[in-house]
C-alpha cells in the first residue's frame, strides 16, 4: 500500500514563480503588445476597409503585408459586388453621410476597376 510519503512532493521556490511571470509578461507583450489605437467599429469605416481591400486587389495601392502591387481582377470584383450588397441590403436604413459615403465608393471602385482592367488588357495581361 501507499502512503502519502511515496507521492512526489512539488516544491515551488520564489525563483521559479518570478520566472514564470516574467515569462507570461514577455508573451503578452509579444502577442498583445500593440496598443494601437482602433478605428470605431462604425459602418463608415467599415465599408472604407472593404474599399481600401478592392485598391489593393486592382494594384492601386500595395499590399502592406508585401509592399508591392498585386493584381487580382476577380477580388477586387467581388469586394465592390460586396459593397454593392451592402448598398442594397441597408437601403432606407442609412444615414445621409454613410449612404453619401458608401454612393461615393462603389461608384469611384467602378471607375477603377474599369480602368484598371483594361489597362491590363492592353498591356495582354
Amino acid at each position: 500500500m501507499s502512503d502519502e510519503n511515496d507521492k512526489p512532493k512539488i516544491i515551488v521556490d520564489s525563483d521559479w514563480k518570478e520566472q514564470a511571470e516574467k515569462e507570461k509578461e514577455q508573451l503578452a507583450e509579444e502577442v498583445g503588445g500593440d496598443e494601437r489605437e482602433l478605428p470605431p467599429a462604425d459602418f463608415i469605416t467599415h465599408c472604407a476597409s472593404l474599399a481600401t481591400q478592392a485598391m489593393i486587389f486592382m494594384g492601386a495601392i500595395a499590399n502592406p503585408m508585401t509592399g508591392q502591387a498585386e493584381v487580382d481582377f476577380r477580388q477586387a470584383r467581388y469586394v465592390i459586388d460586396v459593397l454593392a450588397m451592402l448598398k442594397e441590403k441597408t437601403a432606407g436604413n442609412l444615414k445621409d453621410d454613410e449612404q453619401t459615403t458608401l454612393d461615393s465608393l462603389i461608384s469611384e471602385l467602378k471607375m477603377i476597376w474599369v480602368q484598371a482592367s483594361g489597362e491590363a488588357k492592353d498591356a495582354g495581361k
